[in-house]
């Protein structure tokens, strides 16, 4: 990275709930745009307030294209004046889980077996059938991180925001992200910092207000 970058940090949000209390969880990917249900407004909410009191101004929030990463970043924003208008990309967009698309649990584990699934939550390798270009998922986040656009908050799903962490190895290290601890919870957010000169770090991964 170029040493003249200041200082700033990249926020990265996952989503909240699209899945009702008591409903069995799906692989919903790309193709599958589920809104978030009330609960999952509600940590959208909190983590626009929780961002508030820390006093977080951002100078540019990027999200996913899909309906579920758009509300949460509008519900943040609402309690952000100031926070600039989202911008979409589609390299934040979640991964395409093929065959197991919109597939409960019990079956996609039936499918691909524990061992695909421990590699993918623990080391970010797709099981076969998965769409993910891991490695052109990496260098969009390193060219991110490479920019001088100030603070940013960016909104996006479990299966893409993994490759933040897969960016530089100062990010996956011991600690909070160490191998086996990827995923961010719904409604959850990672912080890393880029400090004078360029060097990354992590300061928080799956953290809920």
């Amino acid at each position: 990275m170029p040493k003249s970058l200041p200082e700033t940090l990249f926020v990265i949000v996952r989503h909240g709930n699209t899945f009702a209390a008591g409903e069995a969880p799906r692989r919903i990917g790309a193709r599958t745009d589920l809104p978030l249900t009330a609960d999952g407004m509600a940590q959208a909410h909190a983590l626009g307030a929780h961002f508030a009191a820390l006093g977080l101004r951002f100078s540019r929030v990027l999200v996913s294209p899909l309906a579920r990463t758009r509300a949460t970043a509008s519900a943040i924003s609402e309690h952000l004046p100031d926070a600039p208008a989202p911008q979409s990309c589609d390299w934040l967009r979640e991964i395409d889980h093929g065959p197991d698309e919109d597939r409960p649990e019990e079956a996609v584990l039936a499918r691909i077996g524990a061992e695909a699934l421990a590699a993918w939550d623990e080391r970010a390798e797709p099981p076969p059938g998965w769409t993910v270009d891991a490695a052109g998922r990496r260098d969009a986040w390193r060219a991110l991180f490479a920019t001088d656009a100030g603070p940013t908050l960016l909104v996006t799903s479990n299966g893409a925001a993994r490759f933040a962490l897969l960016a530089d190895p100062a990010l996956t290290g011991s600690g909070t992200g160490a191998p086996g601890r990827m995923k961010l919870p719904t409604g959850a957010y990672g912080v890393i910092r880029r400090a004078a000169g360029g060097a990354l770090a992590l300061v928080e991964w799956g953290r809920r207000p």
